[in-house]
C-alpha cells in the first residue's frame, strides 16, 4: 500500500483541559494543530488547558507549547512550526469558518449538544462526547464517559448520554465540583494546587462565598473576575492531596488517542480508496 499522505492541518474548538489531550496526541505524532477559543475562556482546570495562551500569551504544558495567535494565517504559521496555535474564535476572518483550511476538525467544546457542528465543515469532522449522532453531526464520535468504552472512536451511532454526574473520587461525587452559587463575579482566595480544608473560603461569587467541600486539593478553578451565572461550574477539588494539577489526566489522553486513531483510520481509508482507483485505471 502507498505511503500515508501528509499529515493534515488539524482544527480543535475549544482549549480546556480535554481538547488539550487531544492536541497533545495529535501534535506528539506530527499534525498540526490549531486551538480556537473564546476571548474569555471558561476552562477550571487551566493549568492543563491550552485555552491559558488566550490570557498569558503562551503555555507549556508537559512539553506541550501553544502559543497565542493574532490572526488564522499567523496561526497556520505557527502550527507547521510544531507548536500548538490558540486562536480566538472571533479572529476568524469574516464568513470564514474553522474548518475552511483544516482538513479535520474537532468539536471538543463539550457542550453536551451540537452548537454548529456539521459534518461539512471538513473532510474529517470529529466531535467530543455526548449530543452528538454520527452521519447527522459528524463524522465520528470519540466516547468521553469514563469506563470501558472511554476514548473509543464511534463512526456509528453516538456516545453514551450525559448523567450529569462527575465519577466518583474516593467516595466524592458531584460535591468534588464548585458551582457558582449566584450569578456574578468570581474572585478567588486561593489558588490551583493549593491544599484546603473543609468548609474554608476559596473566594467568592458577587457578595456569595465558595467553601471547599471537603478536605482535598484544588485542581481547578475558572479565571479569575469571569462573570457567571448561577450553578456554573466554576472549580474543582479532588479529595486526593496527592492528586496532580499540573498534568494533563488519563482521560484528557484517552480520549487524545481515540482522536488520533479516527484520523490515522480516515487517512488509511483514503490511501486505499486512492490505490484502488489508480489500479482501476
Amino acid at each position: 500500500m502507498s505511503e500515508l499522505p501528509a499529515r493534515p492541518l488539524c482544527l480543535i474548538r475549544g482549549g480546556g483541559d480535554l481538547a488539550t489531550g487531544v492536541a497533545w496526541r495529535l501534535s506528539r505524532s506530527g499534525f498540526p494543530v490549531i486551538v480556537t477559543e473564546l476571548a474569555e475562556p471558561l476552562a477550571v482546570r487551566r493549568t492543563v488547558s491550552l485555552s491559558s495562551a488566550v490570557d498569558d500569551g503562551a503555555v507549556d504544558i508537559e512539553g506541550l507549547v501553544g502559543r497565542l495567535a493574532p490572526s488564522y494565517d499567523e496561526a497556520v504559521e505557527v502550527a507547521a512550526g510544531g507548536a500548538v496555535a490558540v486562536l480566538v474564535s472571533a479572529d476568524l476572518p469574516g464568513g470564514e469558518t474553522p474548518g475552511d483550511r483544516a482538513s479535520v476538525v474537532i468539536d471538543a467544546r463539550l457542550a453536551k449538544r451540537n452548537i454548529d457542528t456539521s459534518p461539512d465543515d471538513a473532510e474529517l469532522v470529529i466531535a467530543l462526547g455526548p449530543g452528538f449522532e454520527v452521519g447527522q453531526d459528524c463524522h465520528v464520535v470519540v466516547e468521553t464517559k469514563r469506563g470501558s468504552r472511554l476514548g473509543r472512536a464511534l463512526w456509528i451511532g453516538s456516545a453514551a448520554p450525559n448523567t450529569g454526574v462527575p465519577g466518583i473520587v474516593d467516595g466524592w461525587g458531584s460535591e468534588r465540583v464548585l458551582r457558582a452559587p449566584v450569578e456574578g463575579q468570581v474572585h478567588w482566595n486561593c489558588a490551583i494546587g493549593e491544599g484546603v480544608k473543609e468548609h474554608q473560603v476559596l473566594g467568592r461569587v458577587s457578595d456569595s462565598d465558595v467553601l471547599a467541600p471537603f478536605d482535598g486539593l484544588v485542581r481547578g478553578l475558572i479565571r479569575d473576575g469571569q462573570v457567571v451565572p448561577a450553578e456554573y461550574k466554576i472549580g474543582d477539588v479532588d479529595p486526593r492531596l496527592d492528586a496532580t494539577y499540573d498534568q494533563i489526566s488519563d482521560k484528557a489522553l484517552a480520549i487524545g488517542g481515540g482522536v488520533l486513531e479516527a484520523v490515522l483510520t480516515w487517512q488509511n481509508r483514503m490511501v486505499i480508496e486512492r490505490d484502488n482507483r489508480t489500479r482501476e485505471h
